[in-house]
């Protein structure tokens, strides 16, 4: 491709003499008045053409390609220059070797910045890809950055006319070596990645685990998962287990509130219809009951000693259950106090069918 673009130019470079040296200069003179221009000029009136589309995206991308074209139309100056000059080998192949090595490091950057910023981008709505969004957006950036850097040293190389065949051999060697010694490593990283890619929780959820433990989730790593209980005990659990276990998400759903059940019971021969009211008036007294949805009274069933109610009522996030189910309790309770309901326990009675030592006497 340069002796072709060379070729062209040969008409234009004549007029400056058969001086190989000089006609180089005018080569790199040229590509820096190109490069300057663009710097200058083109960028500038592709930026401008980008602030008028709604599609903002298009801005980042012509302010990433700015310097990769610049240093580009350079490099490429440069090696015209260097093919001017008929360089004797092996100078010819270093110095072409080196002007590619740059290009292939600017470019990867360039890749490396296009790809985090439409990432970016994209996890900011997720009705564009639902698998992608702020919680998975570290993965995706990792994943691709290590393709692009693989594909960029493999580029490099073959610049310098490296065979990496046998690299890659030895690499699917050491590969097989390492994934035998560490699969129980290997099996919780690729468990972290489809937790991060199928989002069952997030940080912040209030979750229950198929061993008991109930807890915040605050912080989900490649390895593990740690949750804070409300002992404010930190437990860590790895993510293969997490992975194939029942878990509860309290905070999902499509919101975060959660609903708390309140059972009482009340003596037989109680109005219900006042039961049922108070216990509503409680319930929609309390501050840190939800109004929507609203709360309900249900009565649930004839006990063996007294009639079963259940309150129910929704809190704004699972971390309140604990406080407004305190609260609704208390408040039940001395309120039925006040009104004279009353609230069976169990009792037993102790018949003593004849005292100790009454035969003897």
């Amino acid at each position: 491709m340069l002796n072709d673009l060379l070729t062209r130019l040969q008409p234009q470079l004549s007029l400056f003499g058969e001086n190989p040296w000089l006609q180089a200069a005018m080569v790199l003179l040229l590509a820096l008045v190109l490069a300057w221009v663009f710097d200058r000029f083109i960028s500038a009136i592709l930026r401008a053409m980008a602030r008028r589309t709604s599609f903002k995206f298009d801005d980042h991308l012509i302010d990433h390609l700015h310097g990769p074209v610049y240093f580009s139309v350079i490099l490429l100056g440069l090696a015209l220059a260097v093919l001017l000059l008929a360089v004797p080998e092996p100078f010819n192949f270093i110095f072409n070797s080196i002007l590619k090595t740059l290009a292939y490091f600017v470019w990867t950057l360039f890749l490396l910045r296009v790809i985090r910023s439409l990432l970016r981008f994209v996890a900011q709505d997720e009705r564009h890809v639902p698998v992608l969004h702020p919680q998975t957006l570290p993965l995706f950036e990792n994943l691709a950055m290590i393709v692009i850097v693989v594909l960029a040293v493999y580029v490099i190389f073959s610049a310098w006319n490296v065979d990496m065949t046998a690299w890659l051999a030895s690499a699917g060697i050491v590969g097989i070596a390492v994934g035998f010694a560490a699969k129980d490593t290997l099996a919780n990283l690729f468990s972290g990645v489809f937790i991060l890619a199928d989002a069952p929780y997030k940080i912040g959820d209030y979750v229950v685990l198929d061993t008991g433990e109930r807890g915040e989730i605050t912080h989900i790593g490649i390895r593990s998962t740690r949750l804070k209980t409300r002992d404010d005990v930190e437990v860590t659990v790895p993510n293969a287990l997490m992975g194939n276990t029942k878990i509860i998400n309290e905070s999902g759903g499509p919101h975060q509130k959660f609903r708390i059940r309140v059972k009482v019971g009340v003596a037989y021969g109680s109005d219900i219809d006042q039961v049922e009211a108070i216990m509503m008036e409680i319930a929609t007294a309390n501050p840190g009951v939800c109004e929507d949805p609203e709360p309900r009274v249900r009565f649930r069933a004839f006990g063996g000693s007294s009639l079963d109610f259940e309150l129910l009522a929704w809190v704004e996030e699972p971390a309140l259950r604990g406080l407004v189910t305190h609260e609704l309790l208390g408040a039940v309770y001395k309120r039925f106090n006040a009104d004279g309901i009353e609230i069976p326990y169990s009792k037993h009675d102790l018949y003593i069918k004849q005292a100790p030592g009454a035969n003897d006497a």
